[in-house]
Parts: C-alpha cells; structure tokens; sequence
C-alpha cells in the first residue's frame, strides 16, 4: 500500500494537467490559469510539480493565486478536492527547515546555503529580509526560534497557506507503482525535479527533489510506470521529452516561461501551454 499521506494516487483521470516549477511567478501564473480554465473539464486532473515559491519575490501572492484557481475549479460541478494535488519541492523544502532553523546543527551554515538557492525571495515575501536572516542564524537556539515563530504567525494570518504546505506530496502518479516493468501495463509518475531508478517507490525519500542530476541518463521503465514527468530541471535544460521522461520546465524565475503539459493517463503528451 501507498501512504496518501506522501503520495497521490490521481486514480482513473480523463487527462492530467502538470504545471512546471512557477518560482513565484505570479503574473506567469495568473495567465495559465486563464489557459487552463479554458479547458480544463471534470474527470481531469491538476498537478503543480513544486518549486510554487522562490527566486521569485512574490510567494504569498503565488500561494493566493494557488488557492483562488483551486476555489475557482472546485466550484465546477463534478470536481473533487482529490483532483488537485500540489507537490514538494526543492523550494518548499528548504521553506521547511527554514522554519524550523533552531533545530539545525550549524545554522549559519545551513542558511547561508538556503540564501545561495534563493530562499531569500521568500523570506522578504512573509515579511522578513535577507540579512535579518543572516543574522540571526548566528544567534542562539532561543532568538532562531523566536524568529522562525514570527514567520510561522505571518503564515497563519494568511488564511490557507499553512494548509496548503502541510497538503504537499511527494510524488502523484497513475497506475500502480509496484507493477512489473514488463507487464505491458504503465501510468505516469509525477514529480518534482528527479528520482533514483536504483531505490524502490516509497524509499526515495529526497530524491524527488534533489535527484535532479540523474534524470536526463534514464534509460529504462521505472517499476509500474510508462513515463516520468518532472517540472524542475536544475540545469535549466529546457523541455526536453523521451521514451521515458518528461522534463516541462522552460526556466521559469530565470526569465523563461512557465509551462503546462496536458498528459494522458498513459504518459503521452497531448498538448503543452506557455505563459
């Protein structure tokens, strides 16, 4: 059995609609949800592969748009709350331990290279500035969690956004994971920038989200699944499709435009969208 609680089954879906890393792109992302609105009908499926903040400086207004479309489709008749899914990623993550900073080994350290990812977008947007955070992270157990705690209190003051990263998976994906490769059956793994082809499922732990360097070597069917569908790509290589992948970013928050790609259950492309 797979933990729901890390992964989303999307079950039996018409179409999977996936979004690229948005890096709190929040204009980008307004005029694809106008795209997406257009077409999107019950049966389908929405997929947002990560990376919904940093290196962009507007998170909170990202997340706002986030919750405004997932209102917008849930009023259609016929949709589910189960056909929205919003995945982990590398931004989300270093987001968590920053919020939980007091509880590091070497703070300094690690917020120092939290900065260097562009974790620094996101503070500024709840509120905070880079060099406060530099500062603080030399400062005791007791001041960090002071800080970190007037981070979390922003969040809870913006309705939705606490729930919204506490909803995170991991991975969404159609068919079964653990079908046999050579079954002749497939669906489609969906994640945030890679993943390990020599680890099982559910013991991939964070290479969902730093696994990205192995990515582009695939050269084979991963357990029950026809294709891998990823939305960040660290090497900015551009969207990129094969026998077995998909990469769908196309750089955005590095001045590219982001990207949707409509997905059959099988794995196929059947169409892409910019804005």
């Amino acid at each position: 059995m797979v933990d729901n609680q890390r992964y989303a089954d999307l079950g039996r879906p018409r179409r999977i609609w996936a979004v690229a890393a948005i890096h709190a792109e929040v204009d980008r992302l307004v005029r694809l949800h106008d795209e997406i609105g257009a077409r999107f009908r019950p049966g389908d499926r929405l997929v947002y592969l990560g990376n919904l903040i940093g290196r962009g400086s507007h998170a909170l207004e990202t997340i706002e748009e986030l919750l405004m479309f997932r209102r917008a489709l849930l009023a259609v008749t016929g949709m589910f709350e189960t056909d929205i899914v919003y995945l982990r990623g590398g931004q989300e993550e270093m987001w968590q331990k920053l919020l939980q900073l007091q509880l590091a080994p070497t703070p300094r350290d690690i917020m120092a290279w939290m900065l260097s990812q562009g974790v620094g977008a996101t503070l500024q947007s709840y509120g905070s500035t880079v060099d406060q955070a530099s500062v603080v992270s030399r400062d005791t157990a007791r001041n960090i969690a002071r800080f970190t705690g007037g981070l979390r209190e922003v969040m809870r003051k913006a309705p939705g956004h606490e729930a919204l990263f506490s909803a995170l998976r991991r991975a969404a994906f159609t068919g079964l994971p653990e079908t046999p490769p050579d079954s002749g059956e497939g669906g489609v793994l969906f994640v945030n920038a890679g993943f390990d082809v020599e680890r099982a499922f559910e013991a991939q732990g964070d290479a969902f989200w730093w696994g990205g360097p192995q990515f582009s070597r695939i050269d084979r069917r991963y357990g029950g699944f026809a294709r891998v569908v990823r939305g960040h790509d660290p090497a900015r290589g551009g969207f990129v499709m094969n026998k077995y992948t998909i990469t769908i970013d196309a750089g955005c928050g590095f001045g590219g435009p982001l990207v949707c790609a409509c997905i059959s259950p099988a794995g196929e492309l059947l169409e892409s969208l910019e804005a």
